[in-house]
C-alpha cells in the first residue's frame, strides 16, 4: 500500500506540472515532466507484475524439464541451447540454479534434463516457459549446410515438497541403482551412485544421477516424484485444473509457444503474446524477462 501511495503521490506532481508546462510553455519542464512519466510507467508495470506473481505457487522454486523433439543429434543440441540460456537466466537474476538428471544425447547436446531454480517466484515466472520452443538455423551438424528445424519441450513444476503432504509409501516404490554418466566431475562414473525411482501405482519414472552420493540422488530424486504425484493429484482432483496443467495438455509438436530463427535472419518470436526481437543472441544468453514479463501481463498462463 506505501508503494502504491507513494506512485499516486508522484503521478499528481506530474500532472501538476503538466498544467504548469501548459501556462508557461516552458519546454525545460517538459523534459523533465517526460523523464518522471517514464519512471512511473516503469513502476506501473513493475507493481502489476507483483500483483500477477501471487499465484498459490508462484514465489516457490521451479522444477524445469527440458526434452528434445525428434530429430536425433539436432534436437538434442538444441535442448542444451534451451538448458544454457535458463542457466544463464537464473545467474543473471541471482537465483540459485542446480542439475538433478542430466540425460545426454548419443553425439551431442541433451536427450532431457531437470534442473531446479530456486528463489522468489523462480516459479512465478518460468511457468511461463512450458511449452513447445522452435529452432530454425543452419545445422552446424550438416556437412551441405542446409536449413533446419527442430524442436524441444520446457516443462516446470512448483516445488511443493515442503508445503503439502505426498504420501508416498516404500512398498509403491521400486528403486534401481546404476552407474551415473554425463556431467558431475571427476569420479562420478567410479561407483554405482545413480537412482531410478518407479512409483508402481502411477507408472511415473523419475531419476538422478548428478550427485556422487546415493542418498543425495535418492533425495533428489524423491523430490521431483513428489512434485509429479503432487501435478498428478491436482489434475485428478480438480475439476477446473489449474494453469499449469492446462497448458501442460496442450502441448504437442506444432504448437510451439516461441519460435527462435538463426537464419536467413535473426529473430526471437512469441506467438502466444506477438513480442519479438531481433537480437536472438541476447535471449539465448539468457535475456528472457522480456518475454516473461509479456507472457504474465497479458495473462497467457
Amino acid at each position: 500500500m506505501e508503494e502504491w501511495r507513494g506512485f499516486l503521490a508522484e503521478l499528481e506532481e506530474l500532472q501538476t506540472g503538466l498544467a504548469l508546462c501548459a501556462e508557461e510553455n516552458d519546454t525545460t519542464l517538459l523534459a523533465e515532466l517526460t523523464a518522471l512519466g517514464a519512471k512511473l510507467d516503469q513502476r506501473l508495470t513493475a507493481l502489476e507484475l507483483k500483483i500477477l506473481l501471487t499465484g498459490p505457487h508462484d514465489a516457490k522454486d521451479a522444477i524445469v524439464m527440458v526434452h528434445s523433439g525428434a530429430g536425433g543429434t539436432e534436437s538434442a543440441d538444441w535442448a542444451a541451447m534451451l538448458f544454457r540460456m535458463y542457466q544463464r537466466w537464473a545467474e543473471t537474476r541471482g537465483l540459485g540454479f542446480a542439475i538433478l538428471d542430466y540425460q545426454g544425447g548419443e553425439e551431442a547436446g541433451i536427450k532431457s534434463v531437470t534442473f531446479e531454480v530456486t528463489g522468489l517466484n523462480a516459479f512465478g515466472r518460468l511457468k511461463t516457459e512450458v511449452g513447445v520452443h522452435r529452432l530454425v538455423r543452419i545445422s552446424p551438424f550438416d556437412a551441405n549446410k542446409r536449413r533446419h528445424t527442430s524442436f524441444a519441450s520446457v516443462f516446470v513444476y512448483p516445488d511443493i515438497e515442503e508445503e503439502i503432504e505426498i504420501e508416498v509409501n516404500d512398498a509403491d516404490l521400486r528403486i534401481d541403482i546404476f552407474r551415473a554418466s554425463g556431467p558431475g566431475g571427476q569420479g562420478v562414473n567410479t561407483t554405482d551412485s545413480a537412482v531410478r525411482i518407479t512409483h508402481l501405482p502411477t507408472g511415473l519414472v523419475v531419476q538422478s544421477q548428478n550427485q556422487r552420493s546415493q542418498h543425495k540422488n535418492k533425495s533428489a530424486a524423491l523430490k521431483v516424484l513428489k512434485a509429479r504425484l503432487y501435478d498428478l493429484k491436482k489434475q485428478e482432483q480438480d475439476a477446473e485444473k489449474d494453469k499449469i496443467n492446462a497448458t501442460k495438455q496442450r502441448i504437442a509438436w506444432g504448437s510451439q509457444i516461441r519460435s527462435y530463427v538463426l537464419h536467413p535472419y535473426q529473430m526471437v518470436k512469441d506467438h502466444r503474446t506477438d513480442h519479438e526481437t531481433g537480437q536472438a543472441g541476447k535471449v539465448l544468453d539468457g535475456d528472457l524477462d522480456p518475454f516473461i514479463e509479456a507472457a504474465l501481463l497479458q495473462k497467457v498462463v
